[in-house]
């Protein structure tokens, strides 16, 4: 991930972990809380693609394991967003094209599906059975529900974010950022040493030859 995309990534991380756990934590809401942390990765990543995804998951989902008042295990939530992220970015639109609403809604939805199932197994695993308890299916209905609400709200504008200040501009100058338009160097000069190998380049130079004594 380019160096540009660090504090942008940052700042909305931070935004999202302060919303979560200030508002959304504390609403007491039946099933599930809503995961801010996790529109924020999947927008991210359907911008930086499966690399930066994956950084920027694993980066949210370790601030979330460490932020009070956490009660799991460290670096359960950040394999669980890494993986997401790393998923998320593979359905990165091509060229820098804008994702649909409807298909933007279907990645979060599956999503928030795949994080509880993958967050609940993880604590199977290390021995937290809270997710028996309250419900798994109940936990999953209400994450999809929560998160498909939210996402309207949360992914274009993280997209928008990501997409604007996330540019490195020196990247930009020579037309080779991920999804932009341009050629890159060495796409350029194989171009250029075509054109100049062409039919026209042999004709002026066996005219110059016939010129000669």
């Amino acid at each position: 991930m380019r160096l540009a995309r660090i504090p942008v990534s940052a700042v909305l991380i931070l935004l999202g972990l302060i919303l979560q756990v200030s508002v959304f934590g504390r609403l007491q809401l039946p099933g599930a809380t809503p995961d801010i942390l996790l529109l924020v990765v999947v927008g991210l990543a359907m911008v930086y693609g499966p690399t930066g995804g994956c950084l920027v998951g694993f980066a949210a989902g370790l601030l979330a394991d460490l932020a009070p008042p956490s009660d799991h295990a460290i670096g359960r939530y950040a394999l669980v967003l890494c993986l997401m992220g790393y998923a998320a970015g593979l359905l990165r639109p091509d060229h820098g094209r804008q994702r649909s609403v409807l298909s933007s809604l279907l990645v979060v939805a599956v999503a928030a599906v795949a994080s509880t199932l993958l967050y609940a197994m993880v604590g199977a695993l290390v021995g937290d059975t809270a997710a028996r308890h309250v419900g798994l299916g109940s936990l999953v209905l209400t994450a999809v529900l929560y998160d498909l609400l939210l996402a309207p709200f949360v992914v274009p504008v993280v997209m928008l974010v990501g997409r604007r200040f996330g540019k490195d501009p020196v990247a930009a100058a020579a037309g080779n950022d991920e999804g932009g338009p341009g050629l890159g160097t060495l796409s350029r000069y194989r171009t250029t040493r075509e054109a100049s190998s062409g039919p026209g380049y042999k004709k002026r130079r066996s005219l110059g030859f016939a010129k000669r004594p």
